[in-house]
């Protein structure tokens, strides 16, 4: 097992070109091609979690938070990301990081506070815009199908809930091929009219490259038509937050008292109580305050996230609950779902779960 192809597991549920462009997913330190034997899953990256990885044999780390976010100008061990760096590269210790990546599927760390918290009919709070395509191909009649199922491979076709999605319109096609060319039907300086299927996929724009690849490789034509258009469609399974309901509408006050046991936490900082049931949920792991008014929008009841500053608090303006549940505490679960990544594809691969502390923020 390679450091590679346990990344490629997470990847596979959340891309790295799905992160932010201000973020750095992805691996950090280590060579890809490193053999390891055990894994150490984290919230964040400290110098006890580099301790512990090298007390459990553990020669990768994946993390929620990455450890470099900044640039580094050297590694003198001045503070602890560069100490933790110049540690783990003396232990052949890799250091991965899956952060706004993972927060902007819909499986990923929202998915988790909705599921601990018990929501159903999930959808994604603030859904991104202009980042998907349509492709539009022309096909002869017979390799249709064969094209269309290599396309559906590389990941085109895929709307909300449904694969394998395309739109398809029969039509004849004209070419004359000169002294050039080497036509798959027709012949050299003569028109040729094929009959032909105009096939339409949506994709999304990382996958470009792997669709037109898939497209190529399979497309009987020496030179085949194509056009990739950008959609200003909003893509509704990415993106951030989750807005869900709860089976039944619950009191206030003891929604946030099972909160605090949920996340197993001291104290919820929120806003006035509304005196009203909550029924509909919006969540933001991490700092969420950003998309309050989208919480708003999507007519939520309550909005968990964490990282409110106290002006932010009267933003609510009597039309929603506010509870901040704390940075840390909202992506706790952020371990599982490493977990639960890595053991479905492989269940007897060595995984261990991190018991160092790592948030830096305490209670009295």
């Amino acid at each position: 097992m390679t450091v590679q192809s346990v990344c490629e597991l997470i990847e596979e549920v959340a891309p790295l070109a799905l992160q932010e462009s201000y973020d750095n997913a992805g691996l950090l330190v280590g060579n890809p091609q490193q053999k390891i034997s055990s894994v150490l899953l984290s919230i964040d990256v400290t110098e006890s979690v580099i301790s512990e990885a090298i007390q459990k044999k553990c020669n990768l780390i994946i993390s929620h938070h990455p450890l470099i976010f900044n640039g580094l100008k050297r590694l003198t061990g001045q503070n602890e990301v560069q100490r933790c760096i110049v540690k783990a590269l003396k232990n052949d210790i890799a250091i991965y990081a899956a952060h706004t990546n993972l927060d902007n599927v819909i499986q990923g760390v929202n998915g988790k506070i909705a599921e601990k918290i018990g929501l159903k009919k999930l959808r994604i709070l603030q859904p991104k815009e202009n980042t998907l395509l349509k492709l539009i191909t022309y096909v002869p009649q017979l390799h249709s199908y064969k094209v269309r199922e290599a396309l559906f491979e590389a990941g085109a076709g895929k709307i909300g809930n449904y694969d394998s999605c395309s739109f398809n319109v029969e039509g004849v096609g004209t070419f004359k091929a000169n002294e050039e060319a080497h036509p798959f039907v027709g012949n050299i300086n003569e028109l040729h009219s094929e009959p032909e299927v105009r096939i339409e996929l949506i994709l999304p724009e990382f996958l470009k490259y792997n669709v037109l690849q898939a497209l190529l490789n399979v497309h009987p034509y020496e030179n085949p038509a194509y056009d990739f258009i950008s959609l200003k469609n909003t893509w509704n399974e990415v993106g951030a937050g989750i807005v869900g309901e709860l089976d039944e509408a619950v009191n206030e006050l003891e929604f946030l008292k099972k909160l605090k046991i949920i996340f197993n936490i001291p104290t919820i900082r929120h806003t006035n109580l509304l005196n009203k049931k909550i029924r509909t949920v919006a969540v933001c792991g991490g700092s969420g305050s950003s998309f309050l008014k989208d919480a708003i929008s999507a007519n939520a009841d309550i909005y968990i996230s964490g990282d409110f500053k106290y002006h932010e608090f009267f933003d609510a303006e009597n039309r929603i609950l506010i509870a901040d549940i704390g940075h840390f505490e909202s992506e706790q679960f952020t371990k599982e779902i490493f977990f639960e990544i890595i053991t479905k594809k492989l269940p007897t691969f060595a995984v261990q779960i991190s018991d160092s502390k790592t948030n830096p923020i305490n209670y009295l």
